[in-house]
């Protein structure tokens, strides 16, 4: 069983494939009325679940009929995905970072579900145990080493 924070994720990331320019925006009140839970709840969700990382721009608006907006942000055509993998990761990228781009490159079909995990695995903290910021710089070594051979296969 699925808890409610996998419910509400879905239901959100269902309706952004269903919009044209992969904007939503949502009522936090209405939101925890239809899924039977407190407002925090949806907070929590958002706060963890559509991150920068995880490739989604997320803006609030408080007061009387504020709003709460989530946009998917795309990531560029085939071509240039190497400069953006390049960019993000330069020499360094830190546990959080890592796993965040793979979440992004698999929710965008340029890695399969089993790819991310095995990379995710390699570039684990508890698989890298050295100290920082050595950690980081060979984590970004492998990610960069391993993406290019994926993506230009």
């Amino acid at each position: 069983m699925r808890n409610i924070s996998e419910i509400i994720e879905q239901h959100l990331k269902k309706i952004l494939q269903q919009t044209p320019d992969g904007i939503i925006e949502i009522q936090r009140n209405d939101l925890a009325d239809q899924f039977s839970c407190v407002p925090s709840q949806i907070n929590y969700v958002i706060s963890t679940r559509f991150t920068l990382e995880k490739g989604y721009v997320v803006e609030s608006k408080r007061g009387g009929r504020g709003y709460i907006r989530i946009q998917k942000v795309k990531l560029p055509s085939h071509g240039d995905i190497l400069d953006h993998i390049c960019r993000t990761i330069s020499n360094e990228i830190d546990q959080s970072t890592a796993e965040g781009l793979l979440y992004q490159l698999e929710e965008s079909n340029f890695l399969t579900k089993r790819e991310a995990a095995m990379l995710k695995s390699a570039i684990d903290r508890e698989v890298l145990q050295l100290k920082l910021p050595l950690r980081d710089q060979i984590r970004a070594n492998i990610m960069k080493a391993v993406l290019i051979s994926l993506l230009t296969k």
